[in-house]
């Protein structure tokens, strides 16, 4: 009798100590795991935001690039990333994910990072709720996006040209997106053959060198440029 005991005894201590020996792997294996998929849930130069999309009342306008928007084309807009970079973006609340292309500028409103197309914001679905947190991840970049710095063989006073419109408010639109990241973004307007230009320029130089270093950054960048004659006729 006292045999089964000491037996019924030392049988329920390697019982336990399997018990525990279980839990703790399961513990440790679950707090790897999770370890893990957090650093594969945040890749290295992703950022947290929040993105909106725009549509029919751009579609067929210039952007800030110079391309003309399509809203069924898988393109964004951002304030700083390079035209011509590919973003991967995903939807923090269905984990729905799009890539697309940087061809514009935007959104400047408050609390906005990143403006989809709607053909981007049709895939991740946030048609309907019109915004949503997500998770912008650069994975490459488009160099035809590249621009040369031009420039006209003048001396004296002179000014950066990046965008010439026939309707105000495409030239405004540029100049809004310059202004973000570059000052003394301004509006000229002239006159040629009959028909009104709007022309969206950057800065005043007495010196061609200053003008080029300026130029190829934003060329760099994605802008179509060209060194110019300074113009007064500021609107």
């Amino acid at each position: 009798m006292k045999y089964l005991k000491v037996k019924i005894l030392v049988d329920i201590f390697f019982n336990l100590r399997d018990f525990v020996s279980i839990f703790l792997i399961i513990f440790i294996f679950s707090c790897v795991s999770k370890k893990a998929f957090q650093i594969e849930s945040t890749p290295e130069k992703a950022q947290r935001g929040i993105a909106s999309w725009y549509g029919s009342d751009f579609h067929g306008k210039p952007t800030a690039s110079g391309e003309i928007f399509n809203m069924y084309e898988y393109t964004c807009a951002h304030k700083e990333y390079p035209f011509g970079t590919k973003l991967k973006v995903i939807n923090l609340k269905n984990k729905k994910e799009v890539i697309c292309t940087v061809n514009d500028r935007g959104p400047f409103v408050p609390g906005k990072d990143l403006d989809l197309s709607y053909m981007a914001a049709r895939k991740i679905d946030i048609l309907k709720t019109g915004t949503a947190e997500v998770l912008m991840q650069p994975v490459g970049r488009d160099y035809s996006y590249v621009r040369y710095v031009k420039y006209s063989p003048i001396a004296g006073v002179l000014t950066i040209q990046v965008g010439s419109f026939k309707e105000y408010e495409n030239a405004y639109r540029l100049k809004q997106a310059l202004s973000w990241k570059y000052q003394n973004v301004y509006i000229s307007r002239v006159s040629l053959k009959g028909d009104r230009y709007y022309r969206v320029r950057v800065g005043k130089f007495t010196r061609y060198e200053e003008a080029f270093d300026l130029a190829k950054t934003m060329a760099q960048e994605g802008y179509e440029v060209i060194i110019t004659k300074y113009d007064e006729k500021e609107i």
